[in-house]
């Protein structure tokens, strides 16, 4: 999920094409249909290709390019910069893929640290956001031990910080009075 945690939305998802036959893509929420239980986005193939990158493969050393080059599948959209396909390039020796994101925003992933004030709470396990608007209303923890892992809702205005991780405004005890509570 990306999330602009100064407004309080989530804005996009990131996703991967099947089988990584190129580079993830910022879906907007207007694309995400999630209705039937499943996530489905609303757009074409060749729509989703030419969706705004959510990270580029950079090609270090491309022999030809005094500076590094983004690495594009044939047919995919480019984030801007120089480019070239990368099928055209026999072998490349420095290579990384980095993460776009848009400014202000953050991407939060499942299995990502939840820290209370006073520590490590457990795993990041999604958002609960109001149809229509992308307002996020709780941040969902998986909390407790394997055998009794439960679903933790908290309420987003408990959220202190976010970004690598999810840093909360309370203490470890008052995650539990929330899960006591539901």
């Amino acid at each position: 999920m990306v999330i602009d945690p100064a407004a309080g939305t989530a804005t996009h998802l990131v996703v991967e094409p099947r089988g990584r036959l190129g580079l993830a893509r910022l879906v907007p929420l207007g694309l995400v249909d999630v209705a039937s239980g499943e996530v489905r986005l609303e757009c074409t193939e060749a729509e989703f290709k030419i969706l705004d990158a959510a990270e580029e493969s950079l090609g270090e050393f491309v022999p030809g390019y005094s500076t590094p080059v983004q690495l594009v599948p044939p047919g995919w959209r480019g984030a801007g910069g120089p480019a070239v396909e990368g099928g055209t390039i026999p072998r490349i020796p420095e290579q990384k893929t980095v993460g776009i994101l848009p400014p202000g925003e953050v991407e939060e992933c499942r299995g990502d640290h939840v820290l209370a004030t006073d520590g490590d709470i457990g795993r990041f396990a999604g958002l609960r956001i109001e149809p229509g608007t992308g307002h996020v209303t709780h941040v969902l923890l998986k909390d407790g031990p394997v055998w009794a892992r439960k679903e933790v809702a908290i309420p987003f205005g408990k959220v202190a910080g976010m970004g690598g991780g999810i840093q909360l405004s309370i203490t470890k005890q008052q995650v539990r009075d929330l899960r006591s509570g539901e």
